[in-house]
């Protein structure tokens, strides 16, 4: 079998991953058959992951990963000749060469790198549904309000303009009469009690969960400029691929949020990209750390979405490697996906530790040489079993091999080197500043303004004859205009919304009434929606 060069002992075809008996290979053509990293906590799975994303960019293959601790960042600096380093490199036969990685730093929250969003719409009702929690009938609940939203062509971009749509198809119950106002939104209503019973209980619900997720920050997520994935999908001067880290410590802290992300971001890649075939290498490698994240508690229809998923994407050219503690964290139809795996030691200290590592150790094709089972517990740190895919597609034995050193900076950088390096960044500028164009929101407004008289008491002119009958279209929009009585929570959330904004229309949308729609998608009037896999929009 093949030996390292002295250098950097990658080739154009393979990626060196490590050495034992045998040297360990990664083969490009190969590496969009996914993989799987495994390990106890403290076992060196960053490490692997850091080496196979310096490999993959070296081949001029664009990375995207979540960096949990901060720890990936050191890709982005050079690395150090520290003694240990020098020494398993020499071990090796590797004349160790520090180099760093053209990186893009990526934060949801818009803190630790530029801001990554996407629209309401484009996320879709059946992965919102994962992030908020929600059962079988609120579900469906959200499915209708996005089809009378893409019937109405109802633009969706953030959290304001779902909270407006979910009020606008609650049902009516005010008392009918002579003296009754008109039902300005009655068409909505009835189109949205057309695809079946739509209760205020159950919008309510929604509505709450719609708060959780705020709280947690995830608002931040929906909004514009929404992220083009294309940006993921790049090379820099010298032909290197540029390593996209998601800032994920924060993100971290609400799971759910964290998991639906990366889905989401999976499912429009997957909605995308064209067929690509076999290709010399992949067009994209994506890292999911913390996997498990992704399967806990998951319904069996988002299961069956996920497999659909990972098992059609390598053909569009893409690499997922699901990185997680336990290979029993992964569904077995996924798991058999997973050709590459590289296998950190585990411990056997429960029953459940020692049920995975049983798994384990019969996901690999059997050495004679190996006790795999044992060897797994003995493993020291930076050591794995690795079993990678050649030939035919067909994966090699299993080999205990020691993982070779990144070249680049093993540890977080400083606050200040960030800042260099986003400074610098080819998308700066691009996503960093969010933009608030005309939406659903505004849309219901505008519907409303069209046949609204003025408000009571307004003189028809001046700021406060404006500020009464825009308050009175919201009013009735949300139903907080109704007298002293008390409001819904529903109805006392829409309301602070309905202030904030007003002062918006004041200053822009009165002005302006004819203000075309906004937004990456614009409206949907005259042409039909269709949704992909995972519920998010198909935009071609």
């Amino acid at each position: 079998m093949a030996t390292p060069d002295s250098k950097t002992a990658d080739t154009d075809e393979k990626i060196f991953i490590g050495k034992g008996e045998q040297t360990a290979w990664l083969t490009l053509a190969l590496a969009n058959r996914h993989g799987l990293v495994t390990g106890a906590t403290g076992t060196g799975k960053t490490v692997s992951l850091q080496v196979m994303a310096e490999g993959f960019a070296r081949a001029g293959v664009p990375v995207f990963a979540a960096d949990i601790k901060g720890d990936l960042s050191g890709i982005s600096e050079v690395g150090e000749a520290k003694d240990f380093i020098l020494k398993r490199a020499g071990e090796m036969g590797l004349n160790f060469q520090p180099d760093q990685f053209s990186t893009v730093f990526w934060d949801v929250f818009g803190e630790q790198g530029h801001p990554v969003r996407a629209t309401v719409t484009e996320m879709g009702p059946l992965l919102l549904s994962r992030m908020l929690d929600l059962n079988d009938v609120q579900e469906g609940v959200l499915n209708v309000a996005f089809r009378v939203a893409d019937e109405n062509g109802l633009t969706l971009i953030d959290m304001k303009d779902l909270r407006a749509l979910l009020d606008a198809i609650v049902p009516n119950t005010a008392k009918k009469g002579p003296d009754a106002e008109e039902d300005l939104l009655a068409p909505i209503r009835k189109a949205a009690q057309g695809f079946g019973n739509v209760s205020k209980a159950t919008v309510g619900t929604i509505q709450r969960q719609l708060l959780v997720l705020e709280n947690q920050g995830g608002a931040k997520f929906f909004g514009e400029p929404a992220l083009l994935l294309k940006d993921f999908m790049k090379t820099n001067s010298d032909g290197r691929g540029i390593v996209n880290i998601l800032v994920a410590d924060k993100l971290m802290q609400s799971p759910r949020l964290y998991a639906t992300f990366l889905l989401w971001m999976l499912s429009e890649l997957f909605e995308e990209l064209p067929e690509a075939g076999d290709l010399p290498k992949p067009k994209l490698v994506f890292f999911f750390d913390e996997a498990h994240l992704l399967f806990t508690d998951a319904p069996k229809a988002l299961m069956d979405k996920i497999e659909q998923v990972v098992r059609l994407i390598r053909s569009k050219g893409v690499g997922v490697y699901f990185v997680t503690q336990n290979p029993i964290d992964v569904p077995d139809k996924v798991l058999a996906q997973l050709g590459n795996r590289v296998q950190h030691a585990l411990r056997a200290f429960t029953p459940r530790d020692q049920k995975a590592v049983a798994a384990a150790a019969q996901t690999f094709r059997p050495n004679p040489k190996l006790d795999t089972a044992r060897v797994i517990m003995e493993l020291g740190k930076g050591e794995a079993l690795v079993s990678f895919l050649e030939g035919g597609g067909t994966p090699t034995m299993v080999e205990r091999v020691m993982i070779r050193p990144p070249t680049g900076r093993i540890g977080p950088i400083t606050p200040e080197e960030r800042r260099a390096i986003m400074n610098k960044s080819p998308v700066k500028g691009k996503y960093d500043t969010a933009v608030d164009a005309d939406s659903a929101y505004e849309m219901l407004l505008k519907r409303v303004a069209g046949t609204a008289a003025p408000a009571e008491g307004s003189d028809g002119g001046g700021g406060g004859g404006i500020l009464g009958q825009i308050g009175a279209i919201v009013g009735t929009i949300f139903g907080t205009n109704t007298g002293r009585r008390r409001l819904s929570t529903g109805q006392v959330i829409a309301r602070d919304v309905t202030r904030s904004v007003t002062n918006k229309v004041i200053g822009g949308v009165v002005a302006d009434l004819g203000k075309s729609v906004g937004g990456s998608l614009g409206s949907s009037v005259g042409r039909a929606l269709v949704r992909g896999a995972l519920g998010g929009l198909l935009r071609r």
